[in-house]
């Protein structure tokens, strides 16, 4: 919550201290520069990351790195997107597929079962079990698998 105050007040700082430094329009210009090349960036990586996610489900695998990087890439957009120098460093830093990949895989790292963040890992669901006959000429499936009949 602290950073999301705070980032705002040092990004206007920072655009007042260059703006003064080397004029307004340049400022400006800088900052819209970084936006079309970061939008053209993540446009390029952004159908790439979608076709690793396809691929990984495609074999039968958990996409989860994929996922985590795709997002990191959606987040990077929307920082870009964002005027400022400080914003905008950070989403070209998360477009940079090295650093991107890495801290996907340290974000996946935190939240893994049974490191803590969710106890040890097993799940136990408690509930009853109840098989029905299959009436006759019925597709084999039951319509309502979860009415209960008194």
């Amino acid at each position: 919550m602290l950073l999301l105050f705070l980032t705002p007040i040092f990004e206007m700082y920072l655009l007042i201290r260059l703006g003064g430094e080397f004029g307004a329009w340049p400022t400006i210009g800088v900052v819209l520069l970084t936006a079309v090349v970061g939008i053209a960036l993540l446009r390029r990586q952004g159908p790439a990351a979608m076709q690793r996610v396809v691929q990984r489900m495609q074999s039968g695998a958990a996409p989860a790195q994929e996922l985590a990087e795709g997002a990191l890439l959606a987040l990077a957009g929307v920082l870009l997107l964002i005027p400022g120098f400080i914003t905008d460093a950070v989403g070209l830093v998360l477009l940079v597929p090295a650093c991107r990949r890495a801290l996907a895989r340290r974000m996946l790292a935190r939240h893994r079962p049974g490191n803590g963040a969710y106890g040890t890992g097993t799940m136990i669901i408690e509930g009853e079990f109840e098989r029905r006959p299959a009436e006759p000429g019925a597709s084999g499936r039951d319509p309502a698998p979860f009415d209960r009949r008194p």
